[in-house]
């Protein structure tokens, strides 16, 4: 009874613990489940900068108006992996280059004022947004009309009107522009080039000197003659720490992959898919729809000229067959094809024309087309061309002209227009659908003449049967069930694969050499550990890939480890270099000239002329800044001391300086030199603030 009765009085605390213990488990859980991503962001947060969280949601709709705003600006509808990602690092930067400048600005109290903001939209020097926005394309100037006319009817609109929202949109996008553009010019007109920066640029430029020099190569003592020591590598690691500063982490992996790509049955079995198709091809009498129904890429039918034919082949015999002549099947561009004829004719080889476009969103096409008919009538009763075109074309740019489209060849214009002025006659009048409406159209004039072909083309890409699919797939699965024990290397050698090896991948990488669209692999090695292998087979393109972590470099100074392998070689030159340096000291004492240098050594003197400090390229070997820095800064007449540059040791004798002609306009050159760090502070001022603050980048986990 005691116990119980302690029990029931404590329950509620028991079970609060319970509770608490449960829940901690389970966090902990997915903590380790995870790879700590509790602690790096969440699920809504795809950056912190300055311990400001940047939300996935408002970069995703940043992205897509940039994406939207390139494919429109490019006119490419999809998107290459390098394309996507270019967008995406475009739109990083642009969304933590918002958050540390606005946070500089602030604390610097910058400030637009309203008359600054009304001066940028419609003063005397509007800003080039607004000359964007509201310009004449044709004078690249601003349209005053058309943009009082915008704020006018602005003015007026209704509170709710979704116009009002995108201008203030735009102007805030505006302003804060302004803000940044004066933050900069805090920073850039604090630079200063005095005389001496002047003077100095002057001669590093124009300054030449006259020397010989003789130099021991590195590759003079074989790789084999020299041991390397932790003590050399711990060395050189030392001296050259701040080279090793790793600005995000990178992951480096091998992997096999497996090949389901086309086998040369596949490509048989194509072959002969098409083969099937030639008699029906030869007897169709809808040629347009055979393409339709058979053909892998729908391309609408169009007159060419010699040379123009998607492929050389079809040259040579189209434009001397028969119509209704079926070439093929043919192998081009990963496709087997088959090439019908379907006429030949000879026609002008350019047109000039005009055109009246109509509607067909206002009643439909029969209303568009009666409207054409009725134009039609009163231009063929004497009323102006030009002048109904202004009136009725919803085409502008050519309404405005008149209709006029001006003179051009074969491709210009889409099938159904293009059809019609050039298989048509000097001065008629046609009328011709298409999907931007119903035109009106005159034939103006008609130019040249040469023979021109139309041909159906019916194309079947080569592609990997499930067969060939599946044994590739096969072969991967029985590999990836061979390393469980993680005998990546060995198994890879058993099995005589070839190993690949992906070097220093970034936690965004969309693709890797040879391979795209490799995404879901880097996700992987962005959550595996080190020495860890692929837990499944991942699918690029037509490859089955297993891959096995190999290295991780985090962000930061990298550890020697991390680096060991990378400077091997230049620690090995290192090495060398140091019994190279006691070789020409030894020739070089007691030396009275660099030719007797030369001679102890048993090596040749090379005489250079005219080298500038600006450009210290040792002729015939490499850039040699060490070298080439110390040679300007010697005594002519003197022997130098060893020393270790890119390709060698050297040692060097000045023969004499050669100095400009005095500078005469100074200040031209001093205003060469400060335009010179305004462009490059531009962009340093960005790199500068984002060190500072803190960028937390969890891209990796949302894209």
């Amino acid at each position: 009874m005691g116990v119980m009765t302690y029990l029931r009085e404590r329950m509620g605390k028991i079970v609060a613990i319970v509770i608490g213990l449960s829940l901690f488990a389970f966090i902990i859980g997915e903590v380790l489940r995870q790879g700590s991503a509790f602690f790096k962001g969440d699920n809504t947060t795809i950056g912190e900068v300055a311990d400001e969280k940047i939300p996935y949601d408002q970069f995703s709709k940043q992205l897509e108006q940039n994406t939207n705003q390139f494919k429109q600006q490019s006119g490419q509808a999809n998107l290459t992996a390098q394309f996507t990602t270019y967008l995406q690092e475009n739109t990083w930067n642009q969304s933590i280059s918002q958050i540390i400048f606005n946070k500089e600005i602030e604390k610097l109290g910058l400030q637009v004022s309203d008359d600054e903001t009304k001066s940028m939209i419609s003063g005397n020097n509007p800003s080039q947004q607004i000359i964007q926005a509201f310009g004449d394309p044709k004078t690249g100037q601003l349209d005053r009309n058309r943009l009082n006319t915008f704020l006018s009817n602005l003015a007026t609109a209704k509170a709710t009107d979704p116009i009002k929202a995108q201008w203030d949109a735009f102007v805030t996008q505006m302003i804060e522009a302004k803000r940044e553009e004066k933050y900069v010019s805090l920073v850039t007109n604090s630079l200063y080039v005095n005389a001496l920066d002047t003077k100095d640029d002057y001669e590093a430029k124009n300054k030449l000197v006259n020397f010989k020099y003789v130099t021991l190569d590195y590759a003079s003592i074989p790789d084999s003659k020299v041991t390397l020591t932790d003590e050399d590598y711990q060395s050189y690691y030392d001296e050259h720490k701040s080279e090793f500063n790793n600005k995000q982490e990178l992951r480096s992996f091998d992997y096999v992959s497996f090949n389901a790509a086309p086998s040369k049955e596949d490509s048989a079995a194509v072959k002969e898919q098409v083969e099937k198709l030639v008699p029906a091809f030869k007897s169709s009498t809808n040629d347009s729809l055979f393409v339709q129904v058979n053909a892998e890429t729908k391309a609408p039918f169009v007159y060419k000229h010699k040379g123009q034919l998607s492929d050389p082949k079809l040259d040579t015999v189209m434009f001397g067959a028969a119509k209704g002549f079926v070439y093929g099947p043919y192998f081009a561009n990963g496709s087997y094809k088959l090439a019908k004829l379907v006429d030949s004719r000879v026609g002008p080889d350019s047109v000039k024309a005009r055109h009246i476009l109509l509607a067909t969103n206002e009643g439909g096409v029969e209303k568009a087309l009666a409207k054409a008919d009725s134009i039609k009538k009163l231009i063929q009763g004497g009323k102006s061309f030009a002048d109904l075109a202004k009136m009725y074309s919803i085409d502008k740019n050519s309404g405005e002209k008149g209709g006029e489209l001006g003179t051009f060849g074969r491709g210009a214009m889409i099938p159904a227009f293009e059809d019609a002025v050039f298989n048509g006659k000097k001065g008629e009048l046609k009328v011709v659908t298409s999907q931007y409406g119903v035109h009106l159209i005159e034939i103006e004039d008609q130019k040249g003449s040469s023979q021109v072909v139309k041909v159906a083309i019916v194309d079947k890409p080569i592609t990997a049967s499930n067969k060939t699919q599946a044994l590739a797939y096969s072969k991967a699965q029985a590999f990836l069930a061979a390393i469980a024990n993680g005998n990546f290397d060995a198994e890879v050698k058993k099995e005589g694969l070839t190993k690949k090896v992906a070097t220093d991948v970034n936690a965004l990488a969309a693709s890797l050499p040879g391979l795209d669209g490799a995404r879901e692999v880097v996700r992987w090695a962005f959550k595996a550990d080190k020495g860890a292998f692929g837990d499944q087979v991942y699918i690029v393109g037509d490859q089955y890939i297993i891959p096995a972590l190999t290295a991780i470099k985090p962000k930061g100074t990298l550890p020697l480890d991390a680096v060991k392998k990378q400077i091997e070689p230049a620690v090995r030159n290192h090495v060398k270099a140091k019994q190279l340096t006691d070789k020409l000291q030894a020739a070089a004492q007691g030396a009275a000239s660099i030719d007797q240098v030369a001679q102890k050594a048993g090596i040749k003197v090379v005489p250079v002329q005219n080298i500038v400090l600006a450009n210290p390229v040792m002729p015939g070997l490499s850039t040699e800044y060490k070298v080439v820095g110390a040679i300007f800064g010697s005594k002519p007449n003197k022997i130098s001391q060893p020393i270790e540059g890119q390709h060698g040791v050297y040692v060097f004798s000045v023969d004499n300086f050669i100095n400009p002609a005095p500078l005469t306009n100074a200040v031209r050159e001093r205003e060469r030199i400060a335009q010179g760090l305004i462009q490059r502070a531009q962009g340093q001022v960005f790199e500068a603030l984002k060190d500072k603050a803190n960028v937390k980048d969890y891209r990796s986990k949302f894209l």
